[in-house]
Parts: structure tokens; sequence; C-alpha cells
């Protein structure tokens, strides 16, 4: 029988927050499952979809404001740092915090797919997991490659407990406690 593998991370989250600090502001680094990871620099598009989501939570709940590119402390014990595309929270979340923010108050976490190699293991299966550790009630996943919207909600034991996937185009609602619903007809225009 072969033993089981054990997961051991590369660096300490302390070694990787040091590492971020004197990263170029070109790289952005996550720290998910013990691995560093490099998202993708975003193009015009990925741009455009996070502008418009921003714009959608501004109309529908102006108390709350959709923070792009935030560093957020995920998976059990905050050993995971993540830097979503948006992070929905109260106006003012952000203040006094450093570079990355414990999830006490986030409403919803967005990501939209880039292009790069390892989108399906990050945005597909590691952040879903990370952010519902950190108790983040609703993910939102914009999946360009696929054309879908994934709705993950219901967070517990670190998994969600329910996923919704629907195509561009559709009517898409965000459950409690961001309670807005989105039509997404507008993405059809903004995939490559």
């Amino acid at each position: 029988m072969t033993p089981a593998i054990e997961h051991r991370p590369q660096m300490s989250v302390e070694e990787f927050e040091e590492l971020e600090r004197h990263a170029p502001e070109t790289v952005r680094r996550e720290f998910i499952n013990g691995k560093v990871r490099v998202k993708a620099a975003t193009d015009g598009n990925h741009d455009q979809i996070v502008a418009w989501l921003q714009r959608l939570c501004m109309q529908h709940r102006p108390e709350l404001w959709l923070y792009g590119d935030r560093g957020m402390k995920v998976e059990a014990y905050r050993k995971g740092r993540a830097r979503p595309d948006g992070v929905l929270a109260p106006f003012g979340f952000a203040k006094g915090h450093g570079d990355w923010s414990g999830a006490e108050g986030v409403l919803m976490a967005v990501e939209v797919t880039s292009h790069d190699s390892d989108t399906h293991q990050r945005g597909r299966v590691e952040k879903p997991d990370g952010y519902a550790a950190a108790g983040i009630p609703v993910y939102l996943l914009i999946d360009r490659d696929d054309r879908s919207v994934v709705v993950f909600d219901q967070p517990e034991d670190g998994r969600y407990r329910h996923q919704e996937k629907l195509p561009f185009g559709a009517s898409v609602e965000l459950p409690d406690p961001v309670d807005i619903t989105l039509d997404t007809g507008p993405l059809e225009d903004l995939v490559d």
C-alpha cells in the first residue's frame, strides 16, 4: 500500500506575503492550496466585464461597492491569499486594512476567467473551495470560455453546497445576501 502523499506548501503565508510585497506591480500573485499562482494580466474585455458588474451592483445596492483586485485571506485558518477580480462588500470595507483583508462583511467574490493555462484549476476548482472556507456567502464565476455564469452559494464545511450555471443572455439571480438580478445579455459582446 502506497503511503498518502502529504500536502506541503511551497512556503509559509508569511514568506508569500514578503515575496508579494517586493514583486513588480505588473505581476499578480496568489497563494492557493499552499502554491504560488500567477494571475495573468487582464485584457480589455475582462476589465469591461468587471466594470459592467460594478455599475450594476452600484445601481441596485448603492450601499455596497465592488472592490477590484482586493487581496483576500481565504481557505481554512486564512492560509491562502487570493486576489478576486471583485469583492462585493459594504462601502468602506477596506478602510484600515493592509494588503490582505479578512472575509468578514464580504457578500460576494467575483472571478472572470482569463486566457491562461491554469484558469480551470484556479477559477473553477480552487477558488470556490477557498472562498467557501472563508465563509463568503456567494461566489460568482463569469466564465468567458464556456460563455456561462456560475453562481455558488450556501458555504458549508469548506464547500459551496449549491451552484447554478446559466448561459450568457440568461437572467441570473444572485441570492441573499446579494439580492441582485443580472441580465447577462451584455456579456455576449465581451467574449473573445
